[in-house]
């Protein structure tokens, strides 16, 4: 099973990650990172400081361009974006978005375009690196998923809202040329994404109805689901690596898969508080024990009667009661619902996770559309993410703890650092055995091994 082969380096203030792929060398050789005003760019391997950059103000958001030559860094509260250069970096740009205010920024997928998104959602820009061009596009839609880049960077599908409609503008990321303008069958848009083979558009509903509809790119509607009506509905989208296959999870605390031929449910998964005697579904609990802390002579009797932590994962009995939280209804966004689904690489697993069991994640078999496993752990799910490359799962739950999952078991390692090291996210290394954990204002980098196989 995988385990812990090195563990440090640690950096005060930070709250923005990224990792880089370096087309250049052909790896993924670079990590950013922010501290207030400044921008900092690490070797991954040996975490030396390549480059270090000073910006005009607090930084909010960074995000490096898809070749990796250039990184941008989100002032908002000055409405201005600075861009630097690895390879020259005594070069930098400078796009202040003035009295509109800036409150979203992110790069195209060429690289060599920026689109800032003003205050308010007034307009978006697009700004040229290379012609120093400039271009607006008016009203796009203030939403929970209001832009998407197809595969390949091809084109750019913009949620727009205009005299009370919703619709829909298909734009070339080469040229920024308008392609395609429709209106959609919406009443109040929540969010768009398209499939990884860049053919579908899917767009769905406010939370207020049960309303998924898919769309080609030439804007014809290819089909419309609606699983039930009058309760809240839609609340997360995922589709499988493959395009096959639409997860779409609701309020009902039900995840539907629709198929990409005829666009009808294929499975229906249910996520019950109680699971009866099943002999395909393993249920791993998280069981903590108190070891006390060593005395020394430097320690005093309160801190040495202190008691430190450990856990591990136990086989559950059926039948197996999950935790249920009571959302409160009298709150907006009450914690109802599959808030989040994905799958893994292969497609032959989904995750998802029940709002209202924010203690519990569910693992389906996508074969056999069924439950395979499910985690229970002591504290609330933070962040799930997918190893890249193979099944297999990393969670994080604010404890001190890294739990991992795959096909051949489950497992809880502690991070081995001085000093308490909640663990808040995740982000695992594109290429390599690497997973980067972030606390409040501090990371670390975790080395993995494989000690039987790659499933492992």
């Amino acid at each position: 099973m995988s385990c812990f082969r090195n563990l440090a380096n640690y950096i005060d203030h930070t709250f923005a990650i990224t990792l880089v792929e370096s087309n250049r060398f052909i790896c993924w050789m670079f990590q950013a990172s922010v501290t207030e005003f400044r921008l900092i760019v690490r070797d991954v391997e040996t975490f030396q400081i390549q480059n270090l950059f000073s910006c005009l103000d607090t930084i909010q958001v960074i995000e490096w361009s898809a070749d990796s030559q250039f990184i941008l860094c989100g002032l908002y509260k000055r409405g201005i974006v600075q861009v630097w250069s690895l390879e020259q970096p005594e070069w930098n740009c400078k796009v202040d978005e003035g009295s509109a205010g800036l409150c979203d920024v992110r790069w195209s997928p060429d690289g060599r375009h920026i689109l800032t998104t003003a205050d308010f959602n007034l307009r978006i820009t697009v700004w040229s690196l290379v012609t120093k061009s400039v271009s607006y596009i008016r009203y796009p839609k203030q939403c929970q998923k209001g832009m998407d880049f197809s595969v390949g960077g091809k084109y750019m599908a913009l949620a727009e809202r205009r005299d009370c409609k919703d619709y829909i503008s298909i734009f070339t990321c080469s040229m920024w040329e308008l392609v395609k303008h429709f209106e959609t069958d919406t009443d109040d848009l929540s969010g768009l994404e398209w499939s990884p083979d860049g053919m579908v558009l899917g767009v769905w509903e406010s939370p207020l109805s049960y309303k998924i509809l898919l769309y080609s790119v030439d804007g014809r509607c290819l089909a419309k689901y609606s699983a039930y009506d009058n309760s809240l509905g839609i609340k997360s989208v995922a589709w499988s690596p493959t395009s096959q296959f639409l997860a779409v999870g609701s309020y009902d605390e039900k995840v539907r898969i629709l198929n990409h031929i005829t666009w009808k449910t294929v499975a229906e998964l249910d996520h019950s508080p109680v699971l009866e005697t099943n002999n395909d579904v393993i249920v791993y609990k998280e069981m903590e024990t108190r070891v006390p802390l060593p005395a020394t002579e430097t320690m005093d009797a309160p801190t040495a009667a202190l008691f430190t932590a450990q856990s591990k994962y136990e086989v559950g009995e059926f039948p197996v009661r999950i935790p249920v939280v009571k959302p409160d209804t009298s709150k907006a966004n009450p914690r109802l619902g599959v808030g989040s689904a994905a799958f893994s690489c292969d497609c032959r697993y989904m995750y998802t996770k029940n709002d209202n069991m924010p203690h519990t994640l569910w693992i389906w078999d996508v074969q056999r559309l069924s439950l395979c496993t499910v985690l229970i752990q002591t504290s609330p799910i933070k962040c799930v993410c997918w190893d890249p490359h193979q099944a297999r799962l990393a969670v994080c739950t604010g404890s001190n703890k890294l739990y991992m999952w795959s096909p051949a078991g489950s497992l809880s390692v502690e991070v081995p650092v001085e000093g308490s090291f909640p663990v808040q996210s995740l982000k695992w290394h594109p290429e390599s055995n690497t997973i980067l954990l972030l606390s409040k204002d501090q990371m670390c980098v975790c080395y993995l091994t494989d000690t039987n196989n790659q499933d492992s």
